[in-house]
């Protein structure tokens, strides 16, 4: 009679003493352990349903944009180009289900430009924004099948990391493919040996940008060779691919040099900027660096990045929310000392990375340099403000050429 008087959990049954908490509501009871198997099954069916967007929930091309102004100077083209890239994604994604005549197709993009432009940081940058699986891969290991390196379907192992292993979130999801240019055809003559880090690696792409089943190893594929293959659906996979294509200035000048014949070609030479030969790249300059036509096929939107030029270059050093400068006056503060660049210093440091032609990256290596000794002398020194004037700064670089040249 005891046992039938008890409260008991309207879910499970248990009684009042076999749980830690037992709820009361209008004409029930819920323990504590239902509580949390129910919010458990409620966060995990709202993972599943976070790809289904709505049209006032997406960012729009503008707000984009936007968001990127605020981490990355310059590169408008380049911006606007992976911000309609990536809005057409998503409304590609919610057509999925509907029922509709036209089918709308992916727009793989590929964007290039020198080193230290921009590329890979628009591609970090975009990726806090996105509501869907998104993964950084680099071409330069990948290799074909059976040979030292890592597979093609490696890339979408990493989109299924980061999707949890959810195969419908990561056939949603968006890859960015780094150093694209690295799997450029070595030669167009033929030769006795594979090209298997050049077009052996394109030929394999070919599926994937293209859209088709893969089979996928969910582990990394060749040091796991007996594990269960998933196979995923690419056919709603984004790819976006970046490279530096370093040398492809020969081939555009040679084309626009050869375009055009007669009086006109004298008028167009004049019009053209020799110092950013980028911005006239078109597809058969893609061929002509050793992609095959396939793979250009399968990239429509080609879009360049501009070079810095030294107003751009300062302004990267303390504009973005998280610039050089902002990131070493956070460090400096974690050690309570108030550390400042004067003016002077800064210019000297855009003008020495202008000479040492590395792009932003040049502006890591040369305030990295200037800020060694400080930031080891000056924690234990018990200094509470550092001040970094032009002629520190250029005794520490030509400090640490002198070393180098030595």
């Amino acid at each position: 009679m005891a046992e039938r008087g008890k409260k008991r959990c309207s879910f499970c049954g248990r009684t009042e003493d076999q749980v830690a908490l037992l709820m009361t509501g209008m004409t029930g009871y819920i323990c504590n352990d239902c509580v949390e198997q129910a919010h458990a099954i409620l966060r995990e069916e709202s993972l599943l349903s976070k790809s289904d967007f709505e049209m006032t929930e997406l960012p729009k091309p503008k707000e984009i944009k936007a968001f990127l102004d605020e981490y990355v100077i310059g590169q408008d083209e380049a911006k606007c180009a992976l911000a309609v890239s990536v809005y057409n994604h998503y409304k590609r994604l919610m057509q999925r289900d509907a029922c509709d005549d036209v089918e709308i197709e992916k727009s793989n993009i590929i964007m290039v430009g020198s080193t230290g432009t921009g590329k890979t940081l628009l591609a970090r940058t975009i990726a806090r924004l996105l509501k869907v699986p998104f993964t950084i891969v680099d071409a330069t290991v990948l290799t074909e099948a059976g040979y030292v390196g890592e597979d093609i379907e490696s890339i979408l192992t990493r989109l299924l990391q980061v999707a949890d292993y959810k195969v419908e979130e990561a056939e949603r999801g968006i890859v960015f493919i780094d150093e694209i240019d690295k799997i450029a055809r070595k030669s167009d003559n033929p030769s006795i040996t594979r090209d298997v880090s050049g077009e052996g690696v394109q030929q394999g792409l070919l599926k994937l940008l293209e859209g088709s089943i893969v089979n996928v190893p969910p582990q990394g594929g060749r040091k796991h060779p007996d594990q269960k293959m998933i196979p995923v659906n690419t056919k709603h996979i984004l790819f976006i691919c970046g490279g530096a294509f370093d040398g492809i200035e020969k081939k555009i000048a040679q084309r626009l040099n050869t375009h055009v014949v007669g009086y006109n070609s004298v008028q167009n030479k004049q019009h053209i900027d020799k110092g950013d030969m980028m911005r006239y790249i078109a597809p058969q300059d893609l061929r002509s660096f050793g992609l095959i036509p396939e793979i250009v096929g399968r990239l429509p939107i080609l879009t360049s990045l501009r070079p810095l030029d030294r107003d751009t270059l300062r302004n990267i050093l303390t504009e973005p929310k998280n610039s050089l400068v902002k990131q070493y006056i956070r460090l400096m503060e974690m050690d309570g000392v108030k550390l400042t660049f004067e003016p002077d210093a800064l210019d000297y440091i855009v003008d020495t990375a202008v000479e040492y032609k590395l792009g932003a990256r040049g502006l890591r290596s040369i305030v990295e340099t200037i800020m060694m000794e400080k930031m080891f002398e000056v924690p234990s020194s018990g200094a509470k403000s550092c001040k970094i004037s032009k002629e520190y700064a250029k005794k520490q670089i030509e400090k640490s050429t002198s070393i180098a040249g030595a």
